[in-house]
């Protein structure tokens, strides 16, 4: 599923990601742990196409057998949009719209037709327990209640890939405990792949695998 070779990121003289390769495998459920500033989430980033590594001869992305170094900006955003979903730890839903309407946003981008989107969104919002809160805005909702709702909006493409940056992070320990649960749930159910990087022990631990983070380098794989 994603194949990254002697991935590298500069910022100006810092180095930040120092010749990282890393493989995980279709249905897995992957965790990246380490200390703050050991290159987590800039990682993250890059595997999610949310940013671009710092150009080497021998470097390599391959997702999904796409080879992500040769696709133009066009070509990566459309990518993007239909393969991979992104949950972080602030929801980032907009709150002038509802939560039916979040979920939405991702297809509507996509191309799908208005009325296909809003029936895949109910099912989503409906298989995460929330067919109450449909008209309901962000600042209406729990905490818990928002970051499903950015759960629905990253499964509504039906992407291969799920990036999750701290997504229990900002959520009380019940809450929390109820979403590390759920993305095994929706592995089974829907067979996503996913990346998750935390500080969160208990959900480290009961990924597939878990790799550690030291220095801008996979220590354990």
């Amino acid at each position: 599923m994603i194949q990254a070779k002697n991935i590298h990121k500069y910022y100006g003289d810092l180095q930040v990601l120092k010749g990282v390769d890393i493989q995980i495998n279709k249905g897995e459920i992957v965790s990246i742990v380490g200390a703050s500033g050991a290159g987590k989430t800039t990682l993250l980033h890059i595997l999610g196409t949310l940013d671009k590594a710092t150009s080497k001869d021998n470097s390599e992305l391959i997702i999904n057998n796409t080879n992500i170094n040769t696709l133009k900006d066009k070509a990566l955003a459309k990518f993007r949009n239909e393969h991979l979903g992104f949950i972080f730890q602030f929801h980032q839903l907009l709150p002038e719209f509802t939560a039916i309407e979040n979920v939405c946003l991702p297809a509507f981008i996509k191309g799908t037709k208005k009325t296909d989107a809003g029936t895949r969104a109910k099912e989503l919002l409906d298989f995460l327990g929330l067919s109450h809160r449909y008209d309901h805005k962000p600042n209406e909702l729990s905490g818990g209640e928002q970051q499903r709702v950015a759960v629905a909006r990253a499964l509504i493409n039906n992407p291969d890939l799920i990036f999750a940056d701290e997504p229990s992070g900002n959520l009380d320990s019940e809450s929390a405990e109820n979403l590390h649960n759920l993305f095994f749930k929706l592995r089974d159910e829907f067979g996503q792949t996913f990346v998750i990087v935390t500080h969160n022990e208990d959900l480290a631990n009961m990924a597939d695998r878990k790799l550690t983070m030291v220095d801008g380098l996979i220590v354990n794989l």
